[in-house]
């Protein structure tokens, strides 16, 4: 049986990790610094990647004074210019967005190289957690919940599914992108304590990377010991194998990869996982509805 290769061509990738302060207008400016840079140094960047909660401190108790309207709020329109400028796809972290319904989301926005919008991704697992001896911090104080798994079209590149942070422990919504949608790519904006991190980040990284045979993106803010939230870092990119490919520090730095179709194709040739589901004896899940898809 042939392979199916859901990557069309190689992506270039950056991941910016960069610290978060209470200035949004600082923060902004720190993105457009940042997203420069990345381009300057590497003119073949076809996608930046951005943080959960860039423009904002991770704070269930200030997400409501960040949050903004989409698709006309300040951040919003800068993420378009910025990817229009720049003539690439950017995939903008995460931010506090106020709905329509008044209510508050921790949405990602995804650009094309015109700066259109070509995904909306809402949180759709909300971090509620209660670790004896570690941390307490419960999102659904101030947050509600998406209520759909997303997956857009690249074109050139072929579809990629989105979730963020909290959202990775949960393997239905990379396999929905994947099996469903023949996503080769899923791009998680996270922010990761000092305790889950070590813990978890890289293994659930490589855990949806092995489940689906695709490569995995995960984008966190750096460390800033100044700040309540302790945020891990290491920002990585895993290929369909479950290598890592690239990997950042706890640091503000940019970290750069190439997506090789090819890596994807070895992966499944050598491991055919893809062709051979029993779906006689478990049922398919990515048979579920719930997906918003452009």
């Amino acid at each position: 049986m042939s392979i199916i290769n859901p990557l069309k061509k190689k992506l270039s990738v950056a991941l910016i990790q960069l610290k978060t302060t209470a200035n949004k207008e600082q923060n902004l400016r720190a993105v457009a610094n940042q997203i420069q840079k990345a381009i300057s140094a590497r003119s073949n960047v076809d996608l930046v990647v951005l943080p959960e909660c860039f423009n904002s401190p991770y704070s269930v108790k200030e997400f409501a004074n960040y949050a903004e309207p989409i698709p006309n709020g300040e951040t919003t329109k800068f993420l378009s210019k910025q990817a229009a400028d720049h003539g690439i796809f950017i995939v903008g972290g995460s931010f506090p967005e106020r709905g329509d319904d008044d209510k508050i989301y921790n949405t990602s926005l995804t650009f094309d190289r015109k700066g259109e919008i070509i995904a909306k991704h809402r949180k759709v697992h909300l971090f509620d957690i209660d670790i004896p001896g570690g941390i307490t911090f419960k999102e659904s104080v101030s947050l509600s919940a998406g209520n759909k798994a997303t997956v857009f079209d690249s074109g050139e590149f072929g579809k990629v599914g989105i979730g963020i942070c909290y959202d990775v422990r949960f393997p239905e919504l990379a396999i929905l992108a994947a099996r469903k949608h023949n996503a080769g790519i899923m791009i998680y904006p996270g922010a990761f304590n000092t305790v889950t991190g070590p813990l978890h980040w890289e293994l659930l990284a490589r855990s949806r990377a092995v489940d689906n045979q695709i490569f995995v993106i995960l984008c966190s803010p750096a460390r800033d010991l100044d700040f309540s939230y302790h945020a891990y870092g290491h920002s990585l990119v895993v290929d369909p194998s479950g290598n890592v490919i690239a990997e950042a520090g706890e640091g503000e730095e940019i970290v750069y990869a190439d997506l090789d179709p090819s890596l994807l194709e070895s992966a499944r040739a050598g491991i055919p996982v893809t062709t051979q589901r029993r779906y006689d004896i478990y049922p398919d899940i990515s048979e579920a509805s719930k997906v918003s898809a452009k």
